[in-house]
């Protein structure tokens, strides 16, 4: 081996050791953001890997270094902007676009080794059949992975309806077609016939949209995991393609953690990947289709002075947290509030489902960004059995996740499904804009309990009030 080839070995073992670590420290939210520094570090050194990739026997490689190092700094660019101007309630569409991106580069890697072939060092071909294997499962995952991303960031954006026709059985017939489409063509390409490319190109790209269009917004992060999957399953298959190791073991950690990820989602949503994938009660259920005795007969609504003067006098408190908290960006508004109460001797923590927002793990990094003291995160399992001891629930945006019909109705699309126990506390107040329900269209019969309140308001200015309420009373979190 050549020093540079060394070198190279090196950069890229180094750039593996620091991923794999990058992906384990973001299971924790105290490690999250050094993982994820660590993950770029480690992004990076590929950059550098593929330059001294580009190294020749006859010196730099110049036109190349000029992609690499342009495509580096857009990409770079892209990014940071991203990053600092994305809100915490886009983070799911984001997540789909570079998802999308991922699965569009495998695409295109594996599109041009197609159309210029690799030789190795020796002049000869790469082994056709692996590589041909590799360039099919690139393009083929790649391709649904690419479109049925930016269909699920579109239908998140609230950009893109699903057509009625799509959620009819005729969709099956439609997506098993393409699917037959594609087989054909992954066969010519295995047998050496380039003529089926375009076909697989377009026939496996009209399948990720057939596919996920139907999809309804309840079950729409799980499918934004499985994508999360397939962009690493695509890029592993381009690291074949191209023969590089750091790319097929990185592209097989994403495509791991993305399964265990969806799977823990269909887990704490009660739901099998078959069902989200092909259709099932709680991906179709609108609002619109709810029956007459879906209504609401029991509501019982209070104000914030009412809310502040519970507060005042409880002595443990659990925050339940939800998109709406997310919409309204009111983390920082409520951390003053718990330090308010801290501050009165009152123990606060906060339950944190699995699937509370959009994403696993969205409240947790919503409340990090409000330094909220990590110990006070509790996740269902330990906070279920304390809350017949709670005085105070106060329920912010959530609501399938906190819906008793999960646990009481087994005629509800709802049933088995894993959620917070938060009617067993004393009191309840729920802080919601009106009525309407949740993403799986479902009444949430935690409304109609007689230990529930309700505060109708946006969550960030119903917990300014309440924060204005509390001082009144003479609780500071400035002590």
């Amino acid at each position: 081996m050549t020093f540079s080839e060394i070198l190279k070995f090196s950069i890229d073992l180094l750039a593996v050791f620091l991923l794999a670590l990058g992906i384990k420290g973001l299971s924790k939210v105290r490690s999250a953001r050094d993982a994820n520094r660590l993950a770029a570090i480690a992004m990076s050194l590929a950059v550098v890997g593929v330059l001294l990739d580009s190294l020749g026997s006859s010196g730099i490689s110049f036109n190349a270094w000029i992609w690499i190092i342009a495509g580096s700094l857009v990409g770079t660019l892209l990014g940071a902007v991203v990053a600092r101007r994305v809100a915490m309630t886009a983070m799911p569409e984001t997540v789909a676009l570079f998802n999308g991106c991922g699965g569009m580069s495998s695409l295109l890697v594996a599109l041009a080794v197609a159309i210029f072939p690799l030789s190795n060092s020796n002049g000869e071909l790469s082994s056709v059949l692996v590589e041909r294997i590799s360039i099919v499962i690139s393009v083929f995952v790649g391709s649904i992975t690419f479109t049925g991303s930016m269909v699920a960031m579109a239908k998140l954006q609230g950009w893109l309806p699903t057509p009625a026709w799509m959620q009819s059985k005729v969709r099956h017939f439609i997506n098993i077609a393409l699917g037959v489409v594609s087989l054909i063509s992954i066969s010519s390409l295995v047998s050496g016939d380039e003529r089926g490319l375009l076909l697989l190109i377009v026939g496996s790209a009209l399948l990720g949209i057939g596919v996920t269009l139907p999809i309804g917004g309840a079950d729409m992060p799980v499918v934004i995991s499985l994508l999360n999957s397939y962009s690493g399953v695509a890029a592993a298959a381009a690291g074949f393609v191209v023969g590089s190791q750091l790319l097929i073991v990185a592209g097989a950690m994403v495509g791991a953690a993305g399964l265990i990820l969806t799977q823990v989602m269909c887990n704490g949503m009660n739901r099998s990947l078959i069902s989200v994938l092909f259709g099932g009660a709680l991906g179709s259920i609108t609002a619109e289709g709810l029956s007459g005795s879906a209504e609401y007969i029991n509501i019982t609504s209070c104000s914030v002075e009412e809310c502040a003067l519970t507060l005042e006098a409880a002595e443990r408190v659990v925050i339940v947290p939800g998109y709406g908290l997310a919409v309204a960006q009111a983390q920082h508004t409520l951390r003053e509030v718990t330090r308010a109460l801290e501050a009165n001797g009152v123990e606060v923590s906060y339950a944190i489902h699995p699937v509370a927002g959009r994403m696993p793990g969205h409240m947790n990094v919503l409340l990090a960004e409000a330094d909220v003291p990590y110990d006070q995160l509790k996740e269902m399992d330990i906070v279920n059995p304390e809350f017949p001891a709670t005085d105070v629930v106060l329920v912010l945006g959530a609501n399938d996740v906190v819906n008793p019909q999960a646990k009481n109705d087994p005629s509800s699309p709802l049933y088995g499904m894993p959620v917070l126990d938060v009617q067993e506390a004393r009191t309840v107040f729920v802080v919601k804009r009106g009525m309407s329900a949740g993403y799986s269209g479902i009444k949430n019969d935690l409304f109609d309990l007689a230990n529930t309140s309700m505060v109708f308001g946006d969550a960030k200015k119903v917990l300014g009030d309440l924060l204005v309420e509390l001082k009144e009373l003479g609780i500071s979190g400035k002590n």
